[in-house]
């Protein structure tokens, strides 16, 4: 299958009490994925449901992961979670769910 490939750099800025990182170099590696990962970002900042560092992490993270669970799918490491992440995947992609209170208002299809 012919991926995009990327170059993934997370870079430890401080610990959970603030303090400098300790670690001296960024963690760096390559991964290839079948989505433009760049392209599934900016759909999911501009979908508002998140601030934009929080929608990239989830669309990185998401992709990421489901590439190794897509490159692996006879690891029985993902044998029980492979359907329910599915359902996951589906429910996100048909997009952002408004509550009844959110829906606009509709006559029922019926003219005034």
């Amino acid at each position: 299958m012919k991926q995009h490939r990327y170059q993934i750099t997370i870079e430890h800025l401080a610990d959970a009490q603030g303090n400098p990182s300790i670690h001296a170099e960024p963690l760096r590696f390559e991964a290839g994925n079948h989505d433009d990962i760049l392209t599934i970002a900016e759909r999911m900042r501009g979908r508002g449901e998140f601030p934009p560092d929080t929608a990239n992490a989830l669309a990185v993270g998401l992709k990421l992961f489901s590439e190794v669970m897509l490159e692996n799918r006879g690891h029985p490491l993902f044998a029980d979670f492979a359907p329910h992440f599915r359902a996951f995947m589906q429910h996100l992609k048909k997009g952002p769910q408004r509550s009844g209170a959110e829906a606009p208002a509709t006559d029922g299809g019926q003219a005034q």
